[in-house]
């Protein structure tokens, strides 16, 4: 029997029980539905971390305090105080750090800021004016920190975009206003744009005023090496391609300054490492999202296969007589097998439909203040569909076999 008369054959005998055949592919529009939502929402997770963790800044490293060791026990990275201002400094030499284009030392800290009759607790950052240009901010209105600021150890602050909303309500307001941080006035010159968050940090809900203010005023740090110590020092490569040759040269110029001759005091890191981190998790959780999903299919398949039992019963006499006229057993074989694919390919196709606005519904979904856009990839589609065939062919065999195995006189003597 030619493969297309076994096609049309399939197609009669699924057309004659269209509601069964209609409810045995529903299992695996749901299956495919599941598996084409959910990865095309992980994907759309790991799209939006990755937007926000890029939207920090470009071919960064990250230059943070080693750990401290108390009693034999070791804390964790950025535990001790051992990176300076003048460390800072000197990476941003050309001379030590030729690959470095900007480097930005900062003090990080929380303290309480009141302006207007409200009060918030946030993040105090004190930073340098290469800060904006190495960590990615815009200035919504006024000005940021300037040199000037930084000598002179100014009392001015800029403040992030949801912090100058809560403590005046149109964040542009703010600037020209003053502010008591930690009960000592400041005065504001500048808001920032709003960058969103990255998972659950805000990255504008801060204040950020000169280092050498936060220093000298606010949260006296220790002084290390003559110098005072920073929490972190960003260092923005000029090219990805220069990030493990900056690396070596921020280390080889640390070692020197802080003399180190066997373990490093310090740790670096880059911004691919946090990326990359970010990435694993949410492709672990993609995969297992799919895997979760699949199991639906797999209970399809099951519906397929059991109905296929029932029809090869139902059928027995007309299998008789189909043998007995010269049918062949592969002839019989792949007709049940046709049948069973064709149930499985009409349920993957529809859903796929079905998965593609799904996943257009669930793009309101809001991470933080960042909307998830789920994408629909074509190798998804071509997996569900695939996986679907493969589940048709699979679950169709034992049904298509025991079809083909009947003994034509036993079977034409089936009631």
């Amino acid at each position: 029997m030619k493969l297309w008369e076994s096609i049309r054959l399939a197609w009669h005998s699924l057309g004659a029980n269209k509601l069964r055949s209609a409810l045995t592919t529903l299992g695996i529009i749901i299956g495919v539905a599941a598996v084409i939502a959910l990865l095309s929402l992980g994907r759309g997770v790991q799209t939006a971390i990755t937007s926000q963790i890029q939207s920090i800044g470009t071919n960064l490293l990250y230059v943070r305090p080693g750990a401290q060791t108390q009693g034999g026990v070791r804390a964790e990275v950025g535990s001790a105080v051992t990176l300076t201002l003048d460390d800072a400094r000197a990476l941003a030499d050309p001379a030590n750090v030729p690959s470095a284009v900007a480097v930005a030392p900062q003090v990080n800290s929380f303290g309480q800021v009141v302006a207007s009759g409200q009060n918030a607790r946030t993040q105090i950052l004190g930073v340098t004016p290469e800060y904006a240009q190495v960590r990615n901010y815009q200035v919504l209105s006024g000005e940021f920190i300037q040199a000037s600021h930084v000598t002179a150890r100014s009392a001015v602050a800029v403040l992030g975009y949801t912090t100058a909303a809560n403590l005046f309500g149109d964040p542009e307001s703010a600037v020209g206003q003053s502010i008591r941080i930690n009960g000592q006035p400041f005065r504001v010159i500048g808001v920032l744009a709003s960058k969103g968050t990255i998972g659950p940090f805000s990255q504008d809900d801060l204040v950020m005023v000169p280092l050498t203010t936060v220093q000298t005023r606010l949260f006296r740090g220790a002084n290390v090496r003559g110098s005072d110590s920073v929490s972190l020092i960003s260092v923005q490569v000029a090219d990805a391609s220069l990030i493990n040759q900056a690396t070596q040269e921020i280390a080889e110029t640390l070692r020197q300054r802080h003399r180190v001759l066997y373990e490093d005091d310090f740790t670096i890191s880059s911004q691919q490492d946090v990326l990359n981190t970010a990435l694993q998790i949410t492709g672990a959780l993609t995969l297992f999202l799919g895997g979760i999903a699949a199991i639906s299919l797999l209970v399809g398949g099951i519906g397929i296969m059991n109905i296929m039992l029932v029809t090869v019963t139902e059928r027995t006499r007309e299998i008789g007589i189909r043998k007995a006229v010269g049918a062949r057993r592969r002839d019989i074989l792949t007709q049940f097998l046709i049948e069973a694919v064709m149930l499985s390919v009409m349920g993957g196709v529809l859903g796929i439909a079905v998965g593609w606005g799904i996943s257009r519904l669930l793009g309101n979904i809001q991470l933080g203040t960042t909307a998830i856009q789920p994408e629909v990839g074509l190798d998804a589609v071509l997996m569900a569909t695939l996986f679907s065939m493969a589940v048709g062919i699979f679950f169709g065999i034992y049904p298509a076999s025991r079809a083909a195995a009947l003994n034509p006189i036993e079977a034409l003597r089936y009631e």
